[in-house]
């Protein structure tokens, strides 16, 4: 009961404190999981063998794909209850899995629109979630709009896996823009509130919520980066 006494007895200046030290160490874990994926990508593309391996295998493809989304899973749903090791290990985990996965950029666009769409990204991301971060508006009620978004922007891709229709792909890429866009904004105010976590549940709980944090804003560049990849990117 101590903690949440605590939490309550908080003045604006304590609670825009701890708001400001638990991004720091959300954006932190963020750019260390993109680092790690970065390099693992490019690593990945330049072994004939690890590409041979994953792409040239596609139950070995679709395995890695399937450990992801269930890492993901897991993290969601037990981050605040795991060991920070457990939390740190599985982050970092996925992150060298999605840079294997991700690894077939480097075959398919030049590298200089790699590293341009990546800048863009970067300021588009920083822009939006600094939005989130101090704009007053209550972006919750985005979340049912958003959520339907993102799932007919799955419906829509995985339709075109069949159909391969350009014109139809680039639709999903330009909305795809838009939605993660707004997804940044509205997951910075979200995870912002991730701060007081710490106070009622303690310090494990409070490093499995800054990771928490981490992945979710990590999925959004991720993904924002790989639609402007696909409607600006320069192919070889």
């Amino acid at each position: 009961m101590q903690p949440q006494v605590r939490a309550r007895q908080l003045t604006p200046e304590d609670a825009a404190r701890i708001q400001g030290q638990f991004m720091t160490r959300v954006y932190g874990w963020m750019f260390a999981a993109l680092l790690i994926t970065g390099g693992v990508a490019l690593f990945a593309s330049t072994s004939e063998a690890v590409m041979q391996l994953v792409f040239g295998k596609p139950l070995v493809f679709f395995g890695l794909i399937i450990a992801e989304m269930a890492i993901v899973g897991f993290l969601s749903a037990r981050a605040l209850t795991w060991t920070p090791a457990q939390v740190t290990a599985a982050f970092i985990g996925y992150s060298v899995l999605n840079g294997i996965t991700l690894s077939v950029i480097f075959l398919v666009y030049t590298h200089e629109s790699i590293a341009s769409t990546f800048f863009v990204s970067g300021l588009t991301f920083g822009v939006m979630s600094l939005y989130g971060y101090f704009t007053k508006t209550d972006l919750s009620k985005w979340g049912n709009l958003l959520f339907m978004g993102l799932i007919g922007i799955v419906i829509a891709s995985v339709v075109n896996m069949f159909w391969h229709n350009s014109t139809l792909s680039l639709i999903v890429s330009y909305i795809g823009v838009l939605l993660f866009v707004a997804l940044t904004a509205y997951d910075t105010q979200k995870v912002k509130q991730y701060a007081f976590i710490g106070l009622t549940e303690g310090e494990d709980a409070d490093h499995g919520a800054s990771v928490l944090g981490a992945l979710t804003l990590y999925l959004d560049f991720i993904n924002l980066f790989l639609f402007l990849l696909r409607i600006f990117g320069r192919r070889r």
